[in-house]
């Protein structure tokens, strides 16, 4: 389990499913122009950040390459890790392939699993929820191989 401590006027903020990328270039550059906005907003009382996957519409790291665009998000983000606040990151069904770019360059805590989280005196499940609830087996196949690592290998040669 992780705890995690807040000073008194401190706040956890949460996002998920922004899916930059998608549906087009243009759109996708508006929301990241809110999204910085309001990073920028919360950065003075926050005391983490919990990015709850599909942060991108799709995200696949090769060893030295990552997918173009979203410069601004990515600095936005690193800013606010150079600042001490932790940023955790799960990955969602549309970023699966996040490797240790994130985690290295910005300062994420990249989790592939949803995590007990201890916060004051009480205990967060918390994940992206995809493939959670029962049923929807075909999805639940194709992240198994989607996430083994010789299939991610090959994926990208």
């Amino acid at each position: 389990m992780h705890k995690i401590s807040l000073a008194p006027n401190k706040r956890i903020y949460f996002a998920s499913d922004q899916h930059f990328g998608a549906p087009d270039p243009a759109s996708s550059r508006a929301r990241e122009h809110r999204f910085i906005a309001w990073l920028h907003q919360i950065t003075p009382d926050c005391g983490a950040l919990f990015l709850l996957g599909d942060l991108f519409d799709f995200w696949f790291e090769y060893d030295r390459v990552i997918p173009k665009g979203f410069v601004r998000v990515q600095g936005a983000l690193a800013q606010i890790a150079d600042r001490g606040i932790p940023l955790y990151f799960f990955t969602g069904n549309h970023d699966l392939w996040v490797r240790d770019y994130l985690s290295e360059e910005i300062g994420f805590q990249v989790f592939n699993q949803p995590q007990y989280f201890e916060i004051g005196s009480k205990t967060f499940l918390i994940g992206h929820g995809d493939g959670l609830g029962p049923g929807d087996y075909g999805y639940k196949r194709m992240k198994k191989v989607f996430t083994f690592p010789l299939f991610q290998k090959a994926f990208k040669w």
